[in-house]
């Protein structure tokens, strides 16, 4: 087979693959690696799903490899360095989940907000005893200025919501923050001024624990959280003593690690801390996009090397994707290792 696919795409997607390549559907396979080796020796392309890590000594038992793909956001779990000394291509669909990944933290926000809202939809016949709060003319921190960032801060602006904002990664006199409708200001300016805190921060390694004692000893009282980013990023006693006291009054993470509220964690069992199952991406917009992205340039991938050709057109022009429009523009984003 040329390609394997251990996570779903649309139908539609996989039906434009199966035209022009021999495709596999086994998603048994993503916990199964001695299985999975023993079937993909000669195998292309593999479509790995967001628990299956792929390692240098994983990659020695697939010689044939030519492209490794994902329908996520994140290459941690890829050994990139291994994967470009084999010249294995690794896609994946780095914006497709940027606009959901938005929307998720708007609607986090506006149930943190009201969170009456949920009462009723638990069956309370009578409304929270905390007065609900109005998004418009509140402040709101905007911490990180990964892409979902920009989306979000669009949202939030046309609701009338003053944004503050920090990223360590872009310096305050940097035309995007304007661009963005943000007002730079230093990390403990944003949490003594925001009544809620976003954080989308891009993950590297000198960033654990960023979000620690240090940091939440200046939140304004009450600070409500929410959060996309890796739970490394979170000092987890420092977010527990936040959440107790007061400072924070709750928080919704997505995608948290599952030692994130392990047996050992200090927030194991507090009542104001919420954990989603990576739901940010979770749309069938969402999917879409990513589908068609990792099917066009895995098509791309391995037609090139069969032909001695680096790049080959990755769909036909005339190509109308359902419910996403003629020739979306995501179509030419990529992040490939050559």
């Amino acid at each position: 087979m040329d390609i394997l696919l251990l996570d779903a795409l649309v139908p539609e997607a996989m039906a434009w693959l199966e035209t022009r390549h021999s495709v596999e559907y086994r998603p048994e396979f993503a916990d199964d690696l001695i299985s999975l080796r023993q079937a993909a020796y000669k195998t292309k392309g593999i479509v790995f799903p967001r628990q299956t890590v792929v390692t240098r000594e994983f990659l020695d038992f697939l010689p044939k490899l030519k492209a490794v793909g994902r329908l996520h956001v994140g290459t941690d779990n890829t050994d990139l360095e291994a994967c470009k000394e084999r010249d294995i291509k690794v896609i994946h669909a780095s914006s497709a989940n940027v606009r959901s990944n938005a929307e998720y933290l708007l609607s986090c926000l506006l149930l943190l907000y009201r969170r009456g809202v949920v009462s009723a939809l638990m069956g309370r016949r009578h409304p929270s005893a905390q007065m609900g709060r109005e998004l418009h003319g509140s402040t709101v921190g905007i911490l990180g200025l990964a892409p979902t960032a920009h989306t979000l801060a669009g949202m939030l602006n046309g609701l009338g919501v003053r944004l503050i904002g920090y990223d360590p990664a872009v310096h305050h006199t940097a035309p995007i923050w304007e661009r963005l409708r943000i007002q730079p200001v230093t990390l403990p300016e944003l949490m003594s001024q925001a009544d809620a805190v976003s954080v989308q921060m891009l993950y590297a390694s000198r960033f654990r624990g960023f979000v620690n004692s240090k940091l939440l000893a200046a939140c304004k009282r009450n600070q409500l959280w929410v959060g996309i980013s890796r739970s490394e990023l979170f000092d987890e006693g420092a977010l527990a003593a936040a959440l107790c006291d007061g400072r924070i009054e709750a928080c919704i993470l997505d995608g948290a690690d599952a030692s994130f509220l392990g047996d050992q964690s200090p927030l194991k069992g507090l009542k104001n801390l919420f954990v989603t199952p990576r739901l940010g991406s979770h749309t069938r917009e969402a999917r879409l996009r990513s589908s068609w992205y990792v099917a066009h340039r895995m098509h791309e991938a391995i037609s090139a090397h069969a032909t001695g050709v680096d790049q080959l057109p990755s769909a036909p022009m005339d190509l109308e994707l359902p419910g996403v429009g003629l020739n979306p523009p995501w179509v030419d984003q990529e992040f490939m290792i050559r």
